[in-house]
């Protein structure tokens, strides 16, 4: 009873006072964009083979696509800080279906490429737009907000995933995927009209000078930012690398058909839609280091455990465990709002999240590298190693932004 009460709370403060439309459309939009981004792990057998790709290029391809969604972060935080948080959403949405035109209609590997970083591109002005709006919205519930708006991407993942997959079974794989972009052209309609010019009475903060360069430095040693970063980098380094070709591994590896590999792969996301609020909740109360390492613990174990199962209900079993490292999103997201200054906050995340995910984009082109010189599963035990490493870090850092 208590807990159903704790999240009937929690269900009132973020609808209350008209703010849950503005929360569904900014995590509905999330939803969509993230669904059309895990498609591609799913649909990666079919341009493999329509492209000629080995394990290695496949996993570049997704490199590209990681690669793009972080790059443009550092932009999109700079115009959120300083225009309109709805017009760059707007904006990242529409590039992102314009982009899958171009992917669906490629006719040679290297536009393929070109199209895919462009999709990339596109979303990541979104991210980081969210974050700051949402920061805004809700000053007191940010954890809980994002860890809603993060569940609902996991959402988008669980779902349109199979969808494409089965769509490509079925007709072709440029339908699993152009399928999308009708709906994020519904998504800019919805943003357009739904959130405010500026959800403040904010003026917008200037431009990025040395001084402000200055001050989000020093709050980075402040606030041992720069440590919780290093941290993020590595969770992304294992996210990435693990979903980037878990379906191919699944396929390849575990006798799974394409069609069966994509609904395991949307097991593991919908997972994340139960685990990504109660991570942001638990930010909330009880700080980030206890909530990281309660996150972290299962999916040590579902990664050095799955070169050794087989079976579509142990796999079902290994693949619940390693989803719990989804809430990590929501808790370190939700720490570096809290501790970068309003006035440069989506500059600050822009340039802690650019940094990171750029790194950690790198994870699915070595870990394609590995498999293709026969170290698949072993790659999957090299992940859980890291993963430990970034628990024993965990244990280091402060509960809250300002300890």
């Amino acid at each position: 009873m208590e807990i159903a009460d704790t999240i009937r709370q929690e269900a009132a403060e973020l609808w209350g006072d008209g703010k849950g439309p503005l929360l569904v459309s900014i995590a509905g939009g999330w939803g969509v964009l993230l669904g059309a981004r895990m498609i591609y792990p799913v649909l990666l057998p079919y341009l493999r083979s329509s492209f000629d790709l080995s394990l290695t290029v496949g996993g570049l391809l997704v490199t590209v696509l990681w690669l793009g969604a972080a790059l443009g972060q550092l932009p999109g935080g700079i115009l959120a800080d300083r225009y309109s948080e709805r017009d760059v959403m707007v904006a990242g949405v529409l590039v992102v279906a314009v982009a899958l035109v171009l992917v669906v209609t490629a006719p040679t590997p290297l536009v393929l490429f070109a199209a895919t970083g462009l999709v990339g591109l596109g979303q990541s002005l979104y991210p980081i737009a969210r974050i700051t709006i949402l920061s805004k919205i809700y000053p007191d519930r940010i954890g809980s907000a994002l860890g809603v708006t993060m569940a609902t991407g996991d959402l988008g993942q669980t779902v349109l995933p199979p969808i494409g997959g089965a769509i490509a079974a079925a007709i072709a794989w440029q339908f699993g995927l152009g399928f999308i972009a009708p709906l994020l052209l519904v998504v800019a309609v919805v943003l357009w009209v739904t959130l405010p010019v500026r959800p403040s009475a904010e003026s917008p903060a200037n431009s990025l000078s040395m001084e402000s360069a200055s001050a989000i430095a020093g709050k980075l040693r402040r606030a041992n930012l720069g440590f919780v970063a290093f941290i993020l980098f590595l969770y992304i380094l294992i996210w990435q690398s693990f979903s980037g070709l878990y379906p191919t591994y699944l396929v390849e590896r575990k006798g799974l058909s394409s069609s069966l590999a994509g609904v395991l792969f949307s097991v593991f996301f919908a997972f994340g839609v139960l685990v990504k609020p109660l991570a942001g909740a638990a930010y909330d109360r009880i700080g980030l280091r206890r909530a990281l390492v309660i996150v972290l613990v299962g999916p040590v174990a579902g990664l050095g455990a799955l070169p050794f199962v087989d079976g579509f209900w142990p796999l079902v079993a290994v693949t619940a465990l390693v989803s719990t490292m989804l809430g990590s999103g929501a808790i370190t997201q939700a720490f570096f709002s809290d501790a970068i200054p309003a006035d440069v906050r989506g500059t600050g995340l822009g340039a802690v999240r650019t940094t990171s995910a750029t790194l950690g984009a790198l994870g699915p082109v070595l870990f394609g590298a590995l498999a293709d010189r026969g170290y698949f599963d072993e790659g999957y035990l090299l992940l859980a190693g890291v993963l430990v490493v970034v628990i024993f870090l965990t244990l280091r850092v402060p509960e809250r932004s300002g300890a």
